[in-house]
């Protein structure tokens, strides 16, 4: 058989991906597997035992990331590496990382099936705590394996119980003797569900990203003056609500200027005492901008101090910002390798742009990286109903596939 006709074995991979979600199931058929947790390391051992039938070579580091290796025609050579994750939300679905780490299986088993070996080693990483519902923050794994987080201040992070990660490695079996820490990588490739509508409002089957947005978080605390509800007058009021609502029709307004790619989110919003009859003292609420522009998104973010200083008066408006994540830009010959698979294969492709975050988002510091999303009904994430159909995983699979042979030689043997 010849290279470019190969296939992933569509009903193994799905069988795959069962087998997963009955470990952690729901009650409404979704996937509770959270980082650490009894379920995470069942679900881990359970991926180990497939690769091992399928000859790996496993490590684990000491942030519990999981490396399993398939050898190279030369092993001199760094390998190449196909990553995500197999942690859940609490109330999460099948495919969110789960698909981009059986899929990447699915590969190595096409290829076993095959007989075909790769001029580079394989391998296959699964990233610890990516999700974040745990423990903070998310992309906990590949942060500290690719320096932008420090071990020693993560193993001190607590969930909801108040037991640490530390404590979370050892007692899931998951600590490992391997630092962690980079070693050379010849390319980096994802593949996931989009999380998103874009796919599937253009009945298109393969998402070529081409980087992930630039995100700005800050916290707004707007300070009046609490008065009775009653007997103070609209015009001798100190209050905050009526400033916060200024304020977000206008941060509306500035990101509608700034195109389609802009993003404001207003997630989380409060008013302090929170009584009935009463002006509140203060608004407290969430911002999170994006762009996938890194001068857009800080464009962006000046608009919202000028405005915010504009307003404040006898109403006082204070910023904090709370976290920040640059826009990232992928890797030219990876982004160039999954678009002339996807041609090849004759999918339905678009460029485009990750509106979430993403362990490639820490791995494009250290190592060439590309990214490939399949569609998701409604665009439905994080969410017991999230829905790849087979033939869409199918899809993914093969552009993962043939992308990884577009980087490297490979022969039968």
């Amino acid at each position: 058989m010849k290279l470019s006709q190969l296939s992933i074995n569509q009903t193994r991979l799905v069988q795959y991906i069962a087998a997963m979600a009955d470990i952690g199931m729901t009650t409404k058929d979704g996937s509770n597997r959270q980082a650490l947790t009894e379920e995470d390391q069942r679900g881990r051992q359970l991926f180990l035992d497939w690769c091992h039938e399928l000859g790996g070579v496993a490590r684990r580091d000491t942030m519990g990331n999981l490396f399993v290796r398939w050898s190279g025609s030369d092993n001199s050579l760094p390998p190449i590496l196909m990553s995500s994750h197999l942690d859940t939300q609490p109330t999460g679905g099948h495919f969110d990382g789960v698909y981009g780490v059986l899929a990447a299986l699915e590969v190595i088993a096409t290829l076993h099936d095959a007989n075909i070996a790769t001029q580079h080693p394989l391998e296959i990483a699964v990233w610890t705590n990516e999700e974040g519902a745990r423990f903070a923050p998310a992309m906990m794994g590949s942060g500290v394996f690719c320096g932008a987080l420090e071990q020693a201040d993560i193993y001190q992070s607590r969930d909801k119980s108040g037991v640490t990660v530390y404590d979370a490695l050892v007692s899931s079996q998951q600590l490992g003797k391997t630092p962690c820490q980079t070693f050379p990588i010849f390319a980096a490739l994802e593949l996931h569900i989009e999380q998103g509508p874009i796919l599937e409002s253009k009945d298109l089957q393969i998402g070529v990203v081409t980087g992930v947005q630039g995100m700005n978080w800050f916290d707004v605390t707007i300070t009046g003056e609490t008065t009775h509800a009653g007997p103070t007058p609209m015009a001798m009021r100190r209050d905050p609500v009526q400033l916060s609502a200024t304020l977000l029709n206008e941060l509306y307004a500035l990101a509608e200027r700034y195109g389609e790619h802009a993003r404001l989110t207003i997630g989380d919003i409060k008013a302090l005492p929170g009584t009935r009859n009463t002006v509140p003292s203060q608004v407290i609420f969430s911002i999170d901008l994006r762009h996938p522009e890194q001068n857009q998104l800080e464009a962006m973010t000046a608009d919202f101090y000028a405005l915010c200083q504009q307003l404040t008066g006898d109403v006082a408006i204070d910023v904090s910002s709370v976290w920040r994540s640059p826009a990232v830009h992928f890797n030219t010959r990876c982004i160039d390798a999954i678009e002339n698979s996807s041609h090849k294969l004759n999918y339905r492709s678009l460029s485009m742009v990750s509106g979430a975050g993403h362990d490639s988002v820490y791995l494009s510091r250290i190592a060439p990286v590309g990214m490939i999303f399949i569609p998701c009904r409604k665009g439905v994430s994080h969410n017991e109903a999230e829905y790849a159909s087979p033939e869409q995983l199918t899809a993914g699979a093969n552009v993962l596939l043939h992308s990884l042979l577009n980087l490297t030689d490979a022969s039968t043997h």
